[in-house]
């Protein structure tokens, strides 16, 4: 007997429909084979489905079983393939009715005794299941409530394979899942973040941050040891915007896949801050894998992506140099490809010079010229010139270090913050895809990025002082649209375009 159930499976942040057919021949040699392409762990579901079967007092005989999961030439891994292959034996054995099979999808792990685990990527299936036009999704009962964030399909909560069967059965129902109990609310409960009030001087390098969380803008921190460029960093999700519930989404997608999700939380609600150790390797940072897997990269998404001293990264750096062009990163493999989106503020740190005081006018710089050089040719020029706010970091006074002056709250500056992307917002609208000045292309820099002629003129002389490149022009021009935004101007003028060039100084690594 031949039963037809729906599953799916995971690519990039995708889930494509993976239609599982079960044959059943009471009449053949014993044996259980899954083919489709499948990988270790769904072949070890023939255990898995035969002892979580027997354990929930239901019939497993002794015959043979042939199972397909279609279409073949796609790669199938992971366990959430268990559910659906056991609904189906029980189904081409006659043990359920073939009509509870239909306008269905089946997504789960099972245990030995038959309940369902946790499985990764249950947002992207509950996706799938509403674009295919299917009505309900069996889900495990811990992921319903990620599930239960896409509306429009009722998302069944398993605890076991037992109880599943008897809900089809109607002998003990199982509810589709309460939405009134999912955590829609995007405010972030209480955490520990750092505040630039506990950030002793520095007041230029805060600024400039203000800056970075209005616009969306990449920023370079360069400093001697103990300046306080990590604490500076830390501090920034701080005066990030809170997030708005298509962002939330977006960011639980992600985590959703990556299997990062935080437990008892269906909705991602704070934006991420991600911060590698400097010997991550390319596949780390911008994903990758037989089976391509979100990297940090990705997983800093409408966050931010930290990288402390980044000159010790080498080349792996120079990968970001077009997914921070592109706003989205593609992984190519021999298989296909996929791509992950990657819309980030990056910040980076770095230290002059090998024993990191260049430049420091409490501490002699040890470093040969030479050293320097090769020290600060590990970064591209290239990758240098995507930072829009590039600053020095001094060391901070002792008088300011010590004294019980208290900076601005981190919450003052984050009011700023919130009214200047409300006025890009408003601006945008008629720019798809376009939430902040760090996104404009350079056909929309020259729309929205209206001067007065004095900041014009200003802006022209820097740029042949500077021996600007095109690209440095427009993100000038483009933080320069941030501080008049902070300013609530709506025509960028002389001492907005004046204080923009000041970030783009190329004594950072000279």
């Amino acid at each position: 007997m031949l039963s037809i159930l729906q599953s799916g499976a995971l690519v990039g942040l995708d889930a494509v429909k993976v239609t599982v057919e079960v044959d059943y021949n009471p009449k053949g040699m014993t044996g259980f084979t899954i083919v489709g392409l499948a990988d270790t762990a769904v072949q070890e579901s023939r255990e898995r489905v035969r002892s979580a079967v027997r354990n929930c007092r239901l019939d497993f005989p002794m015959r043979r079983y042939l199972v397909n999961l279609a279409p073949a030439e796609m790669r199938k891994e992971g366990p959430a393939y268990d559910l659906p292959i056991a609904m189906g034996v029980l189904a081409a054995t006659a043990q359920i009715p073939p009509e509870c099979l239909t306008d269905a999808v089946f997504v789960g792990e099972l245990s030995l005794d038959g309940t369902l685990r946790h499985v990764r990527g249950v947002m992207s299936f509950a996706y799938m299941t509403r674009e295919l036009g299917y009505s309900t999704l069996y889900v495990p009962a811990c992921d319903a409530p990620e599930a239960a964030l896409v509306e429009g399909i009722d998302v069944i909560p398993v605890p076991s394979l037992g109880h599943l069967v008897e809900h089809v059965f109607k002998l003990n129902p199982i509810p589709p899942y309460d939405r009134s109990h999912v955590l829609t609310d995007t405010e972030p409960g209480p955490e520990r973040l750092v505040d630039y009030a506990e950030v002793k001087g520095q007041e230029f390098v805060k600024r400039a941050m203000e800056i970075v969380a209005a616009g969306g803008h990449h920023a370079l921190l360069a400093g001697p040891p103990g300046s306080g460029k990590t604490l500076i960093a830390r501090a920034l999700p701080g005066i990030l915007p809170k997030l708005t519930p298509a962002e939330a989404l977006e960011i639980t997608r992600i985590y959703s896949v990556a299997d990062m999700l935080p437990p008892g939380e269906g909705l991602a609600r704070r934006r991420p801050f991600r911060s590698p150790h400097h010997t991550i390797s390319e596949a780390g940072l911008i994903g990758g894998g037989s089976i391509p897997r979100p990297g940090e990269l990705s997983m800093s998404h409408r966050g931010v992506l930290y990288l402390d001293e980044v000159l010790e990264m080498g080349r792996n750096l120079e990968v970001l140099r077009q997914p921070l062009e592109d706003k989205v990163i593609t992984i190519s493999r021999v298989r296909g490809s996929v791509t992950f989106p990657a819309n980030i503020i990056l910040v980076g740190s770095l230290n002059p010079c090998p024993c990191g005081y260049r430049g420091d006018p409490m501490r002699a710089c040890t470093c040969a010229e030479q050293q320097v050089r090769k020290y600060q040719a590990r970064i591209s020029g290239p990758m240098l010139d995507r930072f829009d706010i590039q600053l020095d970091v001094p060391r901070v006074d002792y008088d300011k270090l010590t004294g019980a002056q208290r900076g601005e709250p981190s919450s003052s500056i984050q009011a700023r913050v919130e009214a200047a992307r409300e006025r890009q917002y408003r601006r945008h609208r008629d720019f798809p895809g376009v939430l902040t000045n760090s996104d404009l292309s350079a056909g929309e820099v020259e729309k929205v990025c209206k001067m007065d002629d004095a900041a014009e003129q200003l802006l022209n002389a820097a740029l042949r002082k500077l021996q600007l490149s095109a690209r440095a022009y427009h993100r000038v021009l483009k933080v320069s649209r941030t501080i008049a935004d902070l300013a609530a101007s709506e025509v960028i003028r002389t001492e907005h375009v004046a204080e923009a060039v000041q970030y783009r100084s190329r004594t950072l690594l000279s």
